[in-house]
């Protein structure tokens, strides 16, 4: 089981190379704009690097949003054409689940502990759901305005880690609480793609790779400069 990894929901543009659940090796930059540029560029690179050919590719994992309107746009573009290129099936990983995955691979959370990841959505308004320590979900994926009274139910009873690239700009109203902690320095990465990937390529979880769309959440606004 040998599977291409994309992340592009975020200013991180990843690849990774996933064989048997386990990465074999991914690259990875983070940097505004890039991804058109380099993701084709890092698939090739990962695939000649391992010794293998596009046909020993056994399915395409993508993050599927929500995130960046044009980041995503990149990513499942990329992974729909080597999926109708290769004639193979596409995988949809939802990103802030596999953000969550990633922090739990890091390993020690205790068991009581919440897990948050945050996609930055414009001023205090970020994507967001909730996790427990073993990736369950708690509270669905949401466009949300933070302020001070955001989380005070589950931050009563639990400790939440909150991440990500929209966490840091929520540190101020929310670190009043004592169970909110933040986690620096997490970026979004096509690794955290892979438990899931491989438990969806199990149990044949595909996609439609004609229909498939990006999760984008909210729809895509055009502002025009100012004068």
């Amino acid at each position: 089981m040998t599977i291409i990894q994309i992340e592009t929901a975020t200013t991180v543009c990843s690849v990774a190379l996933a064989g048997d659940g386990e990465v074999i090796a991914f690259k990875q930059l983070d940097e505004r704009n890039i991804h058109a540029e380099i993701i084709t560029l890092f698939i090739d690179e990962l695939i000649n690097a391992a010794g293998l050919k596009y046909s020993d590719i056994d399915a395409v994992a993508v993050s599927s949003g929500p995130g960046s309107y044009t980041g995503l746009r990149i990513g499942v573009s990329t992974a729909k054409g080597l999926c109708f290129a290769l004639d193979k099936p596409l995988i949809a990983v939802e990103t802030l689940a596999a953000m969550a995955q990633g922090i739990i691979n890091e390993g020690d959370i205790d068991a009581d502990t919440l897990l948050c990841p945050m996609i930055d959505a414009r001023r205090m308004e970020v994507y967001t759901a909730l996790f427990d320590a073993n990736g369950g979900l708690v509270k669905p994926t949401s466009a949300e305005i933070i302020d001070d009274g955001s989380f005070k139910e589950q931050l009563q009873n639990n400790k939440i880690l909150f991440f990500g690239d929209g966490a840091e700009k929520c540190r101020e109203v929310l670190s009043a609480n004592p169970n909110a902690q933040f986690v620096t320095g997490f970026a979004n990465s096509a690794t955290h793609i892979t438990k899931k990937a491989a438990e969806k390529f199990a149990g044949t979880d595909f996609e439609d790779v004609a229909y498939f769309e990006p999760y984008y959440l909210k729809d895509f606004l055009v502002t025009q400069k100012k004068a």
